[in-house]
């Protein structure tokens, strides 16, 4: 077929099956009369002449015509045959999968295939051999004599051991290509006999790897990839095909099925350090990301089937490549978001003002799922949804369902709804191939296939890589007693290796003799390896906690000259010419250009911006993430611009002269779970960034628990995985119900330990600020810390909350601050009040009242930092009054919420012998906050009054 033939008939694929009919009518119209049809068809066929189809039966009326037939008057039913062998073709590509060799125990019986029988279309082979098989197959890649062979062919491809679904995808350039892969590239694309050789390598290193440990360490678990073995080679291809398309880095996510095998022969992870951990023998040449259990200071470690690694790979002679298998606890899917964010840092650069610089190529993940959890957690979706989002896109991800047909002990028919585990993937147009984890040769292809689809597109792909699971869910499961039927047939299988040896044998690629010997060769480098650790001294793990302290590092310098923040000022407020700043926001902005004057204030979305501005002038990236951050819940951010006139944007953090870094800020689609992962993942990737995640409402930071429990409170003592990740969390008492006020301070404080994060609740602007800066100062240092800040809602606007400039050019961060005005006379003070953020402003507001009233009895302190705790700064200013009867902390959250379960001990441990500790609050709830407004004030109120009343004088009034 020529060029130009195969380039006009390129143009019909739209048109196959029901679909043909109909053009050729508008076809046979156009003839008659051009204007009869749509301008849309006049062009197409004026472009392209007729449809194929018609061309097919042009053909068949010549050859009729030669030999004696009637040219003029086409045969009736041959064109409705010729229209039903079309709609044949098609529902073969369409339905072709439900009939596909892609389940190697034959565990459910193949869907119906009458889609796919021509005698569903009233067709028989008769008929198929009298018509020309461009009818079933154009461009087809074989010498075909009619459509009867071109459907047994293309029958071949469509229900082989690799299954298609793209017919989900909308994109005409995609389709064209995905239909070129499966009908002509993959069925003429061979391995050579070298090729085949190391593949047949790879399956036994994986297979005889499992069968090592099985042997050896009888009853340890390690949750054997047996049954999809040829994700190792699968995996390997893939790696190595991203790389010769230019990646330089590749992060990569699993569960812990198969993990042990991806890290020792994807990532490259030594035997013998596999084998050290199943004896527990600390091995002092491990990496740090490799989590060798309790040798490192401060590690509580992991087991081993957790466990990332990273690997490089020389690509030239300079260049490398990156290879890095994220850390992930038992909870699965989790850490999609996290490898995610990892393929976008190390995308970004980030060394200009503006928008991170994003390089597709540069970077690429993939992400390992079972098969029940693909289909089963919602984390997967949510990660699914970041491929087009500009903020969290990555240029695609290499999705593999490493599918054994089972999870722990559930079967598909309980644990999804859906026919296949990948159906989740449709509604975002990925194309999905099923391929037979029993056929290398067809794995190796549809590695092939999704890498170079990534690659081209720049979108994420799904690989279902259909086995079993040869033991139960883990070493030590008996699965016979929940699925002896499966486990009938599995006992019977045979490995991948096996079959496939069996098969280059039975080609002559191989002699069994080679075969055998490559066997050999796998298993004397695994018992070198154990015999190497087997001569070692096995000790068990020490357990090493971290030092306790009030400071997690040297204080940095925060303040920044006033000056410098005039000029920093007055660039925030330069907009371009052309733009128009929404007026009402002009005016509020506008009032910022005289706030670091003398007598001013600066509130506590103007201290942020000036933060972000001043860190970024220092040289450091930021990158801003959350639910409505670029205008923010409250509306005290407004750092990305909108022309009303012309719908333009406008960011003045990317214009700012003194700027030397990227600032990234994106509104985040509707997750938590997701975006945080992801933030965490960009941020542990990319440890200069200072990475900010900002929850809607702090209520729904909840939806995010795993990840926060999993991953951020506890990765730097599992997997010493440093991150200074900060998560803003709007928290505060105003009476907006149970899901508008609490962040759950509660849970964070009890997760604190080791010194693992800072807790912070804040009640100045100016506090804010130094803190932001400390924050930046310590990222990508040994003292860097995730940051949890119990964010402000109604303070953001309070004048106690503003701050003089002074106190942004002067100071630092202060882990306790003492109410201005009281404790003048230390020996009258005996009621010390501890507090923390709002409810602070809120006895601030209350004592401002009533400025003569004489409370030289009482002095308040705002704990601004609750974890670390800040013991020294708390006795010194217990030691400051010696006539001390009691100390109160005084929250507005329930009693058994909030901080004071936490500080309860903490307050005791530094109260003087003499002196009570008491609480003032709401009481034990199950929920957070009433939903009425009356009872919150009413609450809120009696928490004030009992504060602020001397129980001395209170007890004389009334005669007592």
């Amino acid at each position: 077929m020529s060029e130009s033939k195969a380039s006009s008939q390129g143009q019909w694929q739209q048109f196959y099956g029901p679909n043909l009919g109909y053009i050729q009518e508008q076809y046979e119209l156009y003839v008659q009369d051009p204007e009869a049809v749509s301008k849309a068809y006049r062009d197409l066929f004026a472009t392209w002449g007729a449809p194929p189809r018609s061309e097919a039966l042009a053909e068949a009326a010549e050859t009729r015509l030669a030999a004696g037939g009637n040219a003029a008057t086409p045969d009736t039913g041959s064109l409705k045959k010729a229209i039903a062998a079309g709609q044949l073709a098609w529902n073969i590509r369409a339905f072709g999968h439900l009939a596909a060799d892609i389940d190697p125990l034959e565990l459910n019986p193949k869907v119906s295939s009458r889609m796919i029988e021509p005698a569903t279309y009233g067709l028989t082979e008769a008929d198929l051999r009298n018509l020309p098989p461009e009818c079933i197959w154009e461009d087809a890649p074989y010498a075909l004599s009619n459509s009867w062979d071109a459907y047994k062919k293309l029958l071949e491809v469509y229900t082989g051991p690799i299954a298609f679904e793209f017919g989900h995808v909308h994109n005409e350039d995609e389709i064209k290509w995905l239909t070129k892969q499966a009908e002509t590239v993959i069925p003429s694309g061979k391995l050579i006999a070298s090729e085949r050789e190391a593949l047949l390598r790879k399956l036994l290193e994986a297979e005889q790897f499992e069968d090592f440990l099985q042997r050896t360490f009888v009853g340890q678990k390690r949750f054997s990839v047996e049954g999809v073995e040829a994700l190792i080679p699968m995996l390997d291809e893939i790696v190595h095909e991203l790389i010769n398309d230019g990646a330089r880095n590749i992060a990569m996510g699993m569960a812990h099925r198969g993990r042990l095998n991806v890290l020792a022969h994807v990532l490259g992870k030594p035997y013998g350090n596999i084998f050290s951990e199943f004896h527990h023998s600390p091995n002092k040449n491990l990496i740090p990301s490799e989590g060798s259990i309790g040798i490192n200071y401060g590690w509580t470690g992991d087991v081993k089937y957790h466990l990332g690694a990273n690997r490089s790979i020389q690509t030239g002679e300079t260049a490398e490549t990156r290879l890095t298998m994220a850390n992930n606890p038992s909870h699965l899917e989790y850490v999609n978001p996290v490898v995610a964010g990892f393929a976008r840092a190390a995308q970004d650069n980030r060394t200009q003002p503006g928008y991170p610089q994003q390089n597709f190529d540069s970077a690429a993940s993939i992400i390992m799922h079972g098969d029940a959890a693909f289909s089963g957690e919602g984390i997967v979706a949510e990660t699914l949804n970041f491929n087009n989002l500009r903020g969290y896109s990555n240029g695609g991800t290499v999705h593999i369902i490493v599918n054994n047909r089972i999870g722990f002990t559930t079967e598909s028919f309980d644990s999804r709804s859906t026919h296949y585990s990948s159906d989740v993937a449709k509604g975002y147009e990925i194309p999905i191939v099923h391929v037979n984890a029993d056929e290398p040769e067809a794995v190796i292809a549809v590695a092939r296939m999704a890498s170079e689809y990534r690659t081209l597109f720049k979108k994420d792909f799904v690989i279902d890589l259909i086995g079993y699971r040869r033991y139960g869910h883990n070493e030590t499961d008996d699965p016979e007693t929940t699925q002896p039927l499966i486990y009938k047939k599995v006992k019977a299988h045979s490995p991948v290796a096996r079959l496939y040896a069996d098969k280059l044998v039975s080609e002559g690629t191989l002699s069994a003799d080679a075969a055998e010997t490559i066997k050999q060769d796998v298993l004397r480098k695994l018992k070198a390896a154990y015999d190497q650790v087997k001569g070692q001294e096995h000790k068990d793990p020490v357990h090493q906690s971290h030092p306790q302290g009030n400071e997690l590092a040297s204080k940095p310098v925060t303040a920044v000259n006033v000056d410098k923040l005039r000029d920093i000022n007055k660039g925030l407020l330069n907009f371009p010419k052309s733009f128009t700043v929404y007026p009402k926001l002009q005016r509020i902005l506008e009032r910022r250009a005289d706030a670091l004057n003398d007598g001013e204030k600066v509130d506590w979305g103007h201290a942020e911006t000036l933060a972000f501005a001043s860190i970024l002038a220092d040289g450091t990236p930021i990158r801003l993430s959350g639910q409505d951050v670029e205008r923010a819940t409250f509306a005290h951010r407004n750092l990305v611009l909108h022309d009303p006139t012309s719908g333009e944007t406008f960011c003045p953090l990317h214009e700012l002269p003194e700027s030397k870094a990227s600032f990234a800020v994106h509104n985040s689609p509707l997750s938590e779970a997701g975006v945080l992962g992801f933030e965490y993942g960009y941020n542990v990737y990319s440890p200069e960034t200072l990475t900010i995640w900002e929850a809607q409402y702090g209520d729904f930071v909840n939806v995010a628990q795993v990840l926060i429990d999993q991953f951020i409170s506890a990765g730097r003592s599992k997997w010493t995985q440093r991150s200074g990740l900060i998560m803003l969390l709007p928290h505060g008492y105003e009476g907006q119900g149970p899901e508008h006020s609490s962040a759950r301070m509660e849970r964070f404080l009890q997760l604190s330990g080791e010194e693992n994060w800072t807790v912070a609740y804040l009640s100045s602007a100016a506090q804010y600020f130094h803190l932001l800066r400390h924050q930046a100062a310590i990222t990508n240092t040994d003292a860097a810390r995730p940051l949890v800040v119990m964010a402000p809602k109604s303070l953001i606007r309070n004048p106690h909350v503003a701050s003089p400039a002074s106190a942004l050019s002067e100071g630092s961060f202060q882990p306790v601050l003492e109410q201005p005005g009281l404790g003048q006379q230390p020996k009258r003070v005996e009621r010390l009040v501890l507090c923390t953020g709002k409810v602070a402003i809120d006895l601030a507001d209350e004592i401002a009242k009533t400025p003569d009233a004489d409370r030289d009895w009482l002095h308040i302190a705002r704990v601004e930092q609750l974890y670390p705790f800040p013991k020294a700064e708390i006795q010194a200013i217990v030691d400051r009054f010696p006539e001390l009867t009691e100390i109160v902390w005084v929250q507005e959250e329930p009693k058994n919420m909030g901080a004071w379960s936490f500080m309860e001990p903490r307050i005791r441990e530094v109260a003087p012998a003499e002196a009570t500790v008491s609480y003032i609050g709401r009481p034990e709830r199950s929920s957070p906050a009433s939903g009425f407004q009356q009872v919150h004030v009413l609450e809120q109120q009696y928490i004030l009054t009992q504060t602020l009343l001397n129980k001395k004088k209170s007890a004389v009034k009334s005669g007592r």
